[in-house]
């Protein structure tokens, strides 16, 4: 191999580069790492990826043609841009965070993904770790009981058409208005919880009947709810403002919007693959398939996936609630006594309208990505 090799019309220095990516990327710092334009013909901007070299030496050549086919799309401001996890996904990589301009940008639901505002919440505990391993297997399997999980897995709660309304619409809120958990929790949410702008009657019938009876429920694949504690603090005033101290047990819950938003992206995944011919939009993968962010099919689009993500958040506090009741049960004390506040509830399959600065000027973006949102430099 040669010193640089040729990508597209630019010369890559390849020192200091390693692994698979030799050729592909050059290094600006310890963690980051460019993708210059032409990477991939028609490429509008530059990918980023933010990781260490150690990282960057696992990722797949794959994920680095996602970034750079990211970079063709239509009004992408600044860069294409993977986070440290970035891997192989649909259109997008896993990882990736792309904002577009709101009038001439698109909208992908590649940029979003199939589990919509999948995402992770925290709620702490004054339990210590010794108080808590007695009591372990006890708790696994009433939590195992509390909350459904797996495929297919079906809720305690028999939602009603209104009811789902209610989710689509509210989130996070209609839970609590419900019963399900206390108002300082929506408080604790990105968003408080829910999204403004969902309208349901964009989402089918099939979504509705699969999303119905999955309020409460984990799913399966990497969906988790894990009962965890602190092992080390590396900032203490971090942990300070949240609370928390070496030995705390923790819960953290890992879902999303089930089976009603991996059907919401499948129903609108085919008129927007219709709508790239109707608008002329050239995409190297047809994974990317959108539209105008300011046309009918993405606004089509977009309402029901805030539908989708207000229903997940509905969901995690669903399942929230039944977590509080487990730990209750099993050690004998009430939630507030137990300490089991939510710190934070964050999405990552999402798109939102958001202002940023760019090259110094605020600008309204249509922001999506399978993680949580960063400033554009």
């Amino acid at each position: 191999m040669t010193e640089s090799e040729e990508t597209g019309t630019e010369k890559i220095n390849t020192e200091n580069v390693p692994g698979a990516a030799r050729g592909m990327v050059r290094k600006l710092s310890d963690n980051s790492w460019e993708i210059p334009i032409g990477r991939t013909p028609g490429m509008r901007v530059p990918g980023r990826l933010f990781v260490s070299e150690s990282l960057l030496e696992g990722i797949d050549p794959g994920t680095i043609d996602q970034i750079a086919n990211v970079a063709t799309l239509p009004g992408i401001q600044k860069y294409s841009m993977a986070m440290p996890d970035a891997h192989l996904g649909y259109g997008f990589a896993i990882g990736g965070v792309a904002a577009f301009d709101r009038e001439e940008g698109i909208l992908s639901p590649g940029g979003v993904g199939f589990d919509i505002n999948c995402g992770v919440r925290l709620i702490r505990t004054n339990l210590q770790k010794e108080e808590v391993v007695p009591h372990i297997e006890a708790l696994t399997e009433a939590l195992f009981h509390n909350v459904p999980s797996g495929v297919g897995s079906k809720s305690r709660i028999r939602a009603s058409d209104r009811e789902l309304d209610d989710a689509f619409l509210h989130g996070a809120r209609w839970a609590v208005e419900a019963g399900y958990g206390v108002e300082a929790d929506t408080e604790h949410c990105e968003a408080d919880g829910f999204l403004d702008g969902a309208d349901p009657s964009h989402v089918s019938t099939k979504a509705r009947t699969r999303g119905k009876p999955q309020f409460g429920t984990l799913g399966s694949g990497n969906h988790f709810l894990e009962v965890q504690y602190v092992d080390k603090i590396y900032d203490r005033d971090v942990a300070s403002a949240f609370g928390l101290v070496e030995g705390q047990v923790t819960v953290m819950i890992h879902c999303g919007s089930r089976g009603a938003g991996h059907q919401i992206c499948t129903d609108h995944l085919r008129e927007l693959s219709q709508a790239v011919k109707k608008y002329g939009i050239q995409i190297p993968d047809k994974q990317l398939a959108c539209a105008p962010a300011q046309s009918r099919e993405a606004q089509n689009y977009f309402k029901a996936m805030l539908c989708a993500a207000n229903y997940a958040w509905a969901n995690r506090q669903v399942i929230t609630h039944w977590t509080r009741e487990t730990f209750e049960n099993i050690f004998g004390r009430d939630a507030d006594d137990l300490g089991m506040d939510l710190l934070y509830d964050v999405a990552h399959n999402v798109a939102k309208l958001e202002e940023h600065r760019v090259d110094g000027k605020k600008k309204r973006c249509m922001c999506t990505g399978k993680e949580p949102q960063e400033h554009f430099p």
